[in-house]
């Protein structure tokens, strides 16, 4: 039954790539003399169209649940209006896309070398032959170990401070929305998609199932970052991140102080905070955002502002840094 899902999906998308290619992307290459590129941007269409059915299916899901039962009601959306920008850079996939096959011929090299020392390769499919041959069960295997990994890289995200100051921008958003999972700074983009990359090479993933767990990743965390009042009841809070429960990561001076460096990390499930104890299942609907904003730091209003003072912080928090540093080297020098 998924085999078929997927397959029927992948079909209607690469009908609608073979489509567009033919008769908008390849004549405008043979314009610009670019056919030498007409192999890489073919590949690459089918997962801007996998964005744009995303982007298409995630409003019409989720912004009329945001009208009927916001967890917020604000008097005007202006600052939503950045991160729908945000969400189509984002979405188009094609960080993702770029370092999944640029870092697949390193991960082959490694794998030859492995194979020709006899060294096992880890091979997912074959754990339980019979049962992880299955491609359901190999999904979720795969979706299981890239969102314990990205629980993990959530959680460095708030503890190292100069990522954190990158991480910022996504947290400074006062008016959480179907549109504020995609709210990152790019540099920190183009490290979460080389960290994923290359997890998924390392146990396996096949360049079609990268595609959909990417896709299934975010159409989820869309709905975590929604403008909802939605909780899930008891089991169903333990089962899968919820609006509720990740809306209590972003809360003023908890989701990024409390329980030392943060709450709520999870991406799809909650299991990791359980496990790791830095759970929060406070529901109360809190106001979003960073406690200095409340005192008056900026952390800019549009795209570009917001990239360059997270730049600016850091550049702040290495001077701090480096004079603590000196004062210290002084200190010991005088001492003695």
């Amino acid at each position: 039954m998924f085999q078929m899902i997927v397959s029927l999906l992948d079909g209607l998308v690469s009908a609608v790539q073979t489509t567009l290619y033919v008769d908008l992307v390849q004549p405008l290459l043979f314009r610009f003399n670019l056919m030498g590129y007409d192999e890489d941007t073919y590949d690459s269409l089918y997962w801007v169209i996998v964005g744009v059915f995303e982007v298409l299916a995630m409003y019409a899901l989720l912004r009329p649940l945001e009208a009927w039962r916001p967890a917020e009601k604000w008097p005007d959306r202006k600052s939503v209006r950045v991160d729908v920008l945000y969400t189509w850079i984002a979405k188009l996939g094609l960080l993702n896309l770029l370092f999944f096959f640029a870092l697949r011929p390193l991960f082959d090299n490694v794998q030859a070398w492995l194979r020709l020392h006899d060294i096992a390769n880890l091979d997912f499919d074959n754990l339980w032959p019979g049962v992880t041959t299955q491609p359901i069960v190999t999904f979720l295997m795969y979706l299981l170990v890239l969102d314990f990994a990205g629980y993990w890289y959530h959680r460095w995200q708030h503890r190292i401070g100069v990522w954190w100051e990158l991480h910022a921008v996504h947290h400074s958003q006062r008016q959480m929305s179907l549109w504020c999972d995609d709210r990152n700074h790019l540099l920190d983009d183009l490290l979460q998609a080389s960290f994923f990359a290359a997890i998924a090479l390392v146990i396996g993933v096949p360049p079609s199932q990268f595609v959909v767990l990417v896709a299934v990743t975010n159409l989820a965390q869309s709905v975590q970052h929604a403008n909802i009042r939605l909780y899930f009841g008891w089991l169903g809070e333990r089962l899968v991140v919820s609006p509720t429960f990740h809306r209590r990561h972003h809360a003023v001076g908890y989701g990024h102080e409390g329980l030392k460096y943060g709450c709520n990390f999870g991406v799809l499930f909650p299991w990791w905070d359980m496990l790791f104890g830095s759970v929060s299942w406070n529901r109360e609907v809190e106001p979003t955002g960073i406690r200095d904003q409340l005192d008056g730091r900026r952390y800019g209003e549009g795209f570009w502002a917001q990239h360059g003072l997270a730049f600016a912080r850091i550049a702040g928090r290495l001077s701090h840094k480096a004079r603590k540093s000196r004062k210290t080297a002084d200190g010991g020098t005088a001492s003695l």
